[in-house]
């Protein structure tokens, strides 16, 4: 594949990767001057169609998505090679590493980098699910790390048709096996909660370093994810947080109805412990799966000897010492009534009420600020930032979380969209088509659509115009569309037959035809009389482009005929006869301009009689075809040659 275009605009460079469904290329998008990484089918899967079928749906579906942890797919195409077809998706190049690799260099993550990888994998899951698309495959693998620490999850391209081949190609599917949810394991309906239930397992390999089950084969590891519990991350490492480790127990729940019921409640528990440090519970509301308990018998209980209890004894008392009795527990009653009273009264004086904060994204920030003021909350913008979803002046984040309970009088931060980021749009008017990328580029713009037309003014390859207008202000990521030169329109016209006409009614012919004179050739013939056209360079009937120049033979009649011979005195035996000279035969050759420079040398060398000679030498467009007119005898042989290298012998049609 190095060194291979695909799609007449990816150059390959060099493999950075693969895996069971595809490889992956970086490559150089020659239109837009950038690195990209293109991920192109493995063999063993072109010929099946309906794998196929799932490929092309589920990486259009995923070119859907648009999110900042998701890996961006740019291109979807299909390119037929040696026969085959090449199937590949091109997608962001990222400078990075898988997960796994960062796993495996650390051999375990810190509490913080656990949690910050595992919110930027659950707020993609989260755009996707929203979307309607389920990854099926989440696994560290298939997420890459950049050199920035941003979270990029790739493969929602090719998940959903992996999921239905990979289970029987046992020596593909050993890493994906470990991350399988039970479902997947059985080869049951899967959604939303599949890809939780992976996530969990990788949340317990990034705390733990390891993952929850190992096994001599795939099925066996499948079949523990159906049967067996993961051991808790705190039996393994005590110094994990419980609240961590509670998240990470409900995400992999066997049953799908007891994990959290979307990405969106699972961030809401994410974001607790990592801006509150707040203790997250996952209750146990099944009874069946509740703690063993020793209850006494009910029926036992309503009969004191039975428990072995001894009876109260009856103790007779005087009526003066039940009022003692009395007066102590009535006095004993106020004082504490009394403590209890002044103790709320001090309570209420010295500590404030807890407040919920509201969810104020998507608000105005002066609505937000008198919402807060109400709830005797404030709002301090921590900072301003560009966003394609947001108006300017509207909240697009928030901190602490909706639903978090707060002291009075606390301070909310929020991040305020300033709007759209625009750009100017460069001037790419009178630009040759291979330069646009770098303007676009440098101007933080996408391609739009190339159109090409013909003029007779513009050169070809130039860009005649484009839209939006040049120096106009417009969103970043735009796509600027552009219409290219094709040059002047090829005009053809069908070869007139000249033969049998004077020079004269020649000429006004190929002025008619909007043809050109070339070179005249006066020789005689027997056959015509002097004047009249005899041979034309091309034969009539032929399509050619207007202006081309004819070559034409015009006769000066019959040949004169030699003196007589003084008869000799002495008679002399009859000479052999001479060998009719052979007359040169026009004919048509075509030749295919090839190479990827603009434009490259033709010349022709005829061979005849054992004299070689140049009878063509002209330059021509690459990919333009060429009818060359030639003539020569019939057992003349014609070498073509193209920038001096020999491409081609040809012998003469009627030879």
């Amino acid at each position: 594949m190095l060194g291979t275009v695909l799609g007449n605009r990816y150059e390959i460079i060099e493999k950075i990767g693969g895996g069971g469904m595809a490889l992956v290329y970086k490559a150089r998008c020659r239109l837009l001057n950038r690195y990209v990484a293109v991920k192109v089918l493995r063999e063993e899967y072109i010929n099946d169609e309906e794998f196929i079928k799932k490929f092309r749906r589920e990486s259009q579906a995923a070119a859907s998505l648009s999110h900042p942890n998701i890996v961006n797919i740019y291109d979807v195409g299909v390119e037929k090679r040696d026969g085959q077809d090449i199937h590949y998706i091109v997608m962001e190049y990222i400078k990075g590493k898988t997960l796994k690799e960062v796993i495996r260099e650390k051999g375990k993550l810190t509490v913080n980098e656990t949690l910050d990888y595992t919110i930027q994998i659950a707020e993609a899951l989260d755009h996707a699910h929203k979307n309607h698309i389920v990854h099926r495959d989440i696994k560290p693998h298939n997420i890459m790390i950049n050199e920035e620490g941003r979270v990029k999850v790739t493969d929602f391209g090719i998940a959903r048709a992996a999921s239905a081949s990979t289970i029987s190609n046992t020596t593909n599917v050993v890493g994906s096996v470990h991350y399988f949810s039970p479902e997947q394991a059985r080869g049951r309906y899967t959604d939303e909660k599949s890809d939780i239930y992976s996530l969990g397992i990788v949340m317990y390999e990034m705390i733990t370093g390891k993952v929850p089950f190992e096994g001599d084969s795939p099925i066996s590891v499948a079949l523990k994810h159906i049967q067996e519990e993961i051991v808790p991350p705190r039996k393994i490492d005590s110094s994990i947080p419980v609240s961590l480790e509670n998240i990470i127990l409900k995400c992999v729940k066997k049953s799908q109805i007891e994990r959290y019921s979307s990405a969106s409640e699972l961030l809401n528990d994410l974001y607790k412990i990592r801006d509150k440090d707040e203790e997250i519970i996952i209750e146990n509301t099944d009874p069946i799966d509740g703690p063993t308990q020793i209850i006494p018998n009910i029926d036992k209980i309503k009969d004191g000897n039975e428990l072995n209890m001894p009876k109260p004894k009856k103790k007779k008392k005087s009526d003066g010492g039940l009022k003692v009795v009395f007066l102590a527990i009535l006095l004993a009653f106020i004082v504490v009534s009394s403590l209890a009273l002044g103790f709320v009264r001090l309570r209420q004086l010295f500590v404030n009420k807890e407040i919920m904060i509201p969810n104020l994204i998507g608000m105005e920030v002066e609505k937000a600020e008198e919402e807060l003021k109400e709830l005797g909350l404030k709002l301090s913008v921590s900072k301003e930032i560009f966003s394609s979803e947001y108006d300017a002046g509207i909240i697009i984040d928030q901190n602490p979380s909706p639903r978090t309970k707060v002291k009075e009088g606390y301070t909310v931060e929020v991040v305020v969209s300033k709007g759209k980021e625009l750009t100017k749009v460069p001037n790419l008017i009178n630009r040759d088509i291979t330069e646009i990328g770098r303007f676009l580029a440098e101007a933080s713009l996408s391609e739009g659509r190339v159109v090409y037309e013909n003029s007779d003014v513009v050169p070809a390859n130039i860009v005649m115009s484009q839209d939006p207008e040049p120096f106009t202000e417009v969103e970043v990521g735009t796509p600027v569309n552009i219409v290219v030169s094709k040059g002047p329109e090829t005009v053809l016209v069908s070869m007139p037959n000249l033969v049998g006409l004077t020079e004269d009614q020649a000429r006004n012919a190929l002025a008619a035809y909007d043809l050109k004179i070339g070179e005249i050739i006066r020789e005689a013939s027997e056959e015509y009389a002097e004047g009249v056209v005899f041979w034309q360079s091309i034969k009539a009937g032929y399509e050619i482009e207007a202006e081309t120049a004819i070559d034409l033979m015009i006769s000066t009649g019959p040949p004169k005929l030699p003196q007589e011979p003084e008869v000799p005195e002495t008679p002399e035996e009859p000479s052999e006869p001479n060998d009719p000279v052979e007359e040169e035969i026009p004919f048509v050759v075509s030749v295919t301009v090839q190479g990827e420079n603009e434009s490259a040398n033709i010349r022709i060398v005829r061979n005849q009689d054992g004299n070689k000679e140049v009878v063509y030498d002209s330059s021509h467009a690459a990919g333009e075809e060429v009818q060359i007119y030639l003539s020569g005898k019939t057992d003349a042989t014609f070498e073509i040659y193209q920038d001096g290298k020999l491409i081609d012998v040809k012998k003469h049609p009627e030879g």
